[in-house]
C-alpha cells in the first residue's frame, strides 16, 4: 500500500507542476521568451519577431536578429493595424497577436540564416520560392537558371511571383495594358527614392495596396498576370512612369485626387 500512496503523491505533485490544461502543451514549442523585446535587442526573439512581421507584410528588411529602426517601425505599424498601444515595445499582448496571426518555422528560418542565404518569409509564398542568392555571391548556375525561365536581369522568381499575385489581386478583369501598368507602378516605386527599394518592400509597405490589406494578394494568379509582370520588367510602361493609381469610382481620399493624373486605363487612373 505504501507504494500506491507514493504513486498517488507523485502524480498529484506532477499535476501541480503541470496542470491538466498545460500537460499536453508541455512538449510544444512556445513562441518567444517572456522578455519584453525592444529597440536595441538582439537574438532569437528578434529573429522570430522579424520573421512573423515579415510573414504578415509589415517588415521587409533582413531577418538578422537585430532590433533596429526598421523593425521598430514595423512593430508600430503592426500595433496600429491591430488596435494595440503604439509604443514599439513587444510585450505579451503584441506577442499573442503576432502568434495568432502568423506562422513561424524556426528550423527553416534558422537554416537560411546559417547558410548565409538572402531570403524572404512572406505568408502564402512556398518556401522553395522564398530563398534566393545574394547579388554579391550568386551561384554559378544562377544565370543559366534565370535564362531558362526567362527571368529578366536583376529580378528573382520570388519577385515575379509576388508581383503576379499583386497584379492579379489589384487588376484582374482589367485590360491587359492596365495589368502591365499596375506592374509598372510597382517597379517605378522600386526605382523611386520615396519608396522601398525592393519589390517585396514596395508591395508589403503598410496600406500601400488594397489587395494586401484585404488578403486578395494570396489568390492564385493566372498566367496573364505573370505575363504582364514580365512585360513590365522588360521595359513596357503603359502607366507613363506613374507611381500611384486609383479607382475613381471607389476612391475617397482627397489626397489621391490631388495627384497629377497621367492617364486612365480601364477603371484605374494612373498618376504621379
Amino acid at each position: 500500500m505504501v507504494w500506491k500512496k507514493t504513486i498517488i503523491v507523485c502524480l498529484g505533485f506532477a499535476l501541480i507542476i503541470f496542470p491538466c490544461s498545460e500537460w499536453a502543451q508541455h512538449k510544444q514549442v512556445h513562441a518567444f521568451s517572456n522578455q519584453i523585446i525592444q529597440h536595441g535587442a538582439t537574438g532569437d526573439d528578434v529573429i522570430e519577431l522579424q520573421s512573423r512581421l515579415q510573414y504578415l507584410g509589415f517588415y521587409n528588411g533582413d531577418i538578422d536578429g537585430v532590433f533596429g529602426w526598421g523593425t521598430y517601425w514595423a512593430v508600430r505599424n503592426f500595433q496600429y493595424e491591430f488596435g494595440l498601444k503604439i509604443d514599439g515595445l513587444v510585450g505579451s499582448k503584441v506577442k499573442q497577436k503576432l502568434t495568432k496571426a502568423s506562422k513561424y518555422d524556426k528550423s527553416y528560418v534558422k537554416s537560411q540564416i546559417e547558410k548565409g542565404n538572402d531570403f524572404t518569409y512572406y505568408g502564402g509564398v512556398p518556401k522553395k520560392q522564398q530563398t534566393k542568392q545574394t547579388k554579391k555571391q550568386p551561384k554559378k548556375n544562377q544565370a543559366k537558371k534565370q535564362t531558362a525561365v526567362n527571368v529578366p536581369s536583376g529580378y528573382s522568381q520570388n519577385d515575379i511571383k509576388l508581383m503576379a499575385n499583386a497584379v492579379h489581386g489589384e487588376a484582374r478583369g482589367e485590360p491587359y495594358a492596365g495589368q502591365v501598368a499596375v506592374a509598372a507602378v510597382i517597379l517605378n516605386r522600386v526605382d523611386s527614392a520615396s519608396f522601398p527599394n525592393t519589390v517585396s518592400g514596395v508591395i508589403f509597405e503598410p496600406r500601400a495596396f488594397t489587395a494586401v490589406s484585404d488578403g486578395q494578394i494570396w489568390l492564385e494568379p493566372d498566367s496573364q498576370s505573370e505575363e504582364a509582370v514580365l512585360d513590365a520588367m522588360n521595359g513596357w510602361d503603359p502607366s507613363g512612369q506613374a507611381v500611384y493609381y486609383f479607382n475613381p469610382n471607389t476612391a475617397t481620399s482627397s489626397w489621391i485626387w490631388s495627384r497629377p493624373q497621367v492617364k486612365q486605363i480601364g477603371k484605374h487612373i494612373f498618376c504621379k
